[in-house]
This record gives structure tokens, C-alpha cells and sequence, in this order.
């Protein structure tokens, strides 16, 4: 008889693959981390084969855990439409979505397509902005439901994934130690800005800003052009451009949170801003890595 794979399972296989942690993956869920271990083991048990490789410091996926990562999501899929079929509810209204200007390069609209098609009665109305003006949009009643980057000593929203931030630029672009580095940012209030600065001040670093824009596509062609370098999220680093060599004796930047975080619309608004946020978490390895 074929293996019969519990979403419960599932979902917990899900938040660890997006989190790596398996701490992180039981704080989202809302259970203790020996639950998150039991499942875990039960589902490998199903399969027959790890899902993840793990020690002390690092979890990571297994060629087969990669594998697992479409199968999960599809069944988790056909499960909930199932439930919202039977169950005779269907989602109405405006949702207001807003969208770093990170995931421009992502996936996202994959995510937001399922979404409207198994929603198609809610009208999605897609903001894309940097994080601190999304987050400002969202506190004054403009937005339901952003994702949106924090600094990742912040507090504030559901953690869909942390990763690093990093210097990146054209493959050929070499820097002048005796020259301020030249800077491709986005304006105030980017959080990415705010840290390149932060962190080059902090070495004491001269710089100068080459290209500010608020657009991503704009940044990156000047990085492309070799105007200047750039702090980026390391899993979304744009074709034609790379991470910055060690020799280039630029900083380190830390790292940055994605986090979905929600309004205070009550009905319709917030049920519809619920499902995407369901739909992005099941959803965000796909969001790791550019399109």
C-alpha cells in the first residue's frame, strides 16, 4: 500500500525547509520543537529515505528533502481547496497586498497566480515599495498584508526566511582601496542602504553614493555598467552579477529577516490576507532563489 502523508506532517516539513531551523519551524508553527522533530521523523519514516541532513549548528535538505518540497506543496494545495470546496466558504473583498521590491526577481507572481485562481473572487491589489515605506503604508490602514524585509535583530511579523546580506557587483569590478567605495542604493528609508552605510561608517570606509534609485531593475543595471556595488540578500543575487570577493575588504552586513505582517482590517480583508499569508509560507523556498 502506498504511504499516506499527513498535511500536519507536511506543513512542519515545510517550515523547517523554509526557516532551516527547527526552533524557528516551531515558533511559526506554535509547538514545541520535540512535536517539530516527530514529525519530521514521522514523515522520513513514511518516505523511507531522510529529508534532511542535521547536526549540532546546520540543517539542511537532502537531495530527496528537495524532491519532498513540490510533492508537499501540491498536496497541501489540493488539501485546502478540498476543505474550502466541502466546506461551501469562499473568499470575497479587496485585498491590499504589498511586495518588497526584492521579490521582483523572484517567483512571487507564481504564488499570487495559484492565489487568484483558487481565490477568484477576491480582487488582489498588488503595492510593490521598499520595506520601510510598505511598513509605514500598512500602520496607516493603506495596506492588509505586506512582505517585507526587518533587520534581524527586529521584532515584528512571521518570519518566512533569514538569510544574509551581501556586497555584490559586476563579475569584473575591482575597487580601489584608496578610493571610497562607490555605492548603488535605494533611497531612505531601504533598509539595505541604511546598513551598507552603517557598516561602511563603522570601518571607517570612505564611500560615495553612484546610482540611488528606487527601482531594483534600475539598481541592478548600474551594477551591471560597473558603477558601484551593492548590499543585496545572498539567494537573490540577480544574473550578471556577483558576490563581491573577500580581497575587496568590504564589511560584513549581517543579516535580514522577510516577514509577512498583517493589518487590522477585521472581515472579509483580513480572512483573504490569512490565505495568501498560508499560501507565501507553503510557498517560500520559492521565493529563495531569483526566477
Amino acid at each position: 500500500m502506498a504511504p499516506v502523508y499527513d498535511p500536519a506532517q507536511l506543513r512542519t516539513f515545510l517550515a523547517v525547509a523554509e526557516t532551516l531551523s527547527f526552533t524557528r519551524a516551531a515558533r511559526r508553527l506554535g509547538v514545541r520543537q520535540s512535536t517539530v522533530s516527530q514529525h519530521v521523523r514521522r514523515l522520513e519514516d513514511a518516505t523511507g529515505r531522510p529529508l534532511f541532513t542535521r547536526d549540532t549548528h546546520s540543517v539542511e535538505l537532502t537531495q530527496d528533502g528537495e524532491a519532498m518540497l513540490g510533492f508537499a506543496r501540491t498536496i497541501l494545495s489540493a488539501h485546502e481547496r478540498a476543505a474550502a470546496f466541502f466546506t461551501g466558504t469562499r473568499l470575497r473583498g479587496r485585498l491590499r497586498f504589498g511586495a518588497s521590491e526584492d521579490f521582483v526577481v523572484t517567483r512571487l507572481p507564481e504564488i499570487l497566480e495559484s492565489f487568484r485562481r483558487e481565490h477568484p473572487e477576491v480582487d488582489l491589489e498588488l503595492t510593490v515599495e521598499l520595506s520601510g515605506t510598505l511598513n509605514t503604508r500598512l500602520e496607516a490602514g493603506r495596506l492588509d498584508l505586506i512582505l517585507a524585509k526587518r533587520r534581524a535583530e527586529e521584532s515584528g511579523g512571521e518570519l518566512v526566511w533569514r538569510d544574509a546580506l551581501i556586497w555584490i557587483g559586476a563579475p569584473r569590478l575591482r575597487l580601489d582601496p584608496e578610493r571610497p567605495v562607490p555605492l548603488i542604493v535605494f533611497p531612505p528609508p531601504g533598509i539595505t542602504r541604511a546598513r551598507a552605510l552603517e557598516a561602511l561608517e563603522a570601518q571607517g570606509r570612505a564611500w560615495r553614493i553612484a546610482c540611488t534609485s528606487s527601482s531594483l531593475s534600475a539598481n541592478i543595471a548600474a551594477a551591471r555598467a560597473g558603477l558601484g556595488v551593492m548590499a543585496h540578500t545572498r539567494g537573490l543575487v540577480p544574473p550578471g552579477l556577483a558576490r563581491m570577493p573577500a580581497r575587496a575588504g568590504l564589511p560584513d552586513l549581517g543579516d535580514v529577516d522577510f516577514v509577512l505582517r498583517k493589518g487590522r482590517r477585521p472581515g472579509s480583508a483580513q480572512d483573504a490576507a490569512d490565505a495568501l499569508a498560508a499560501a507565501i509560507l507553503a510557498g517560500g523556498v520559492r521565493l529563495h532563489r531569483p526566477d
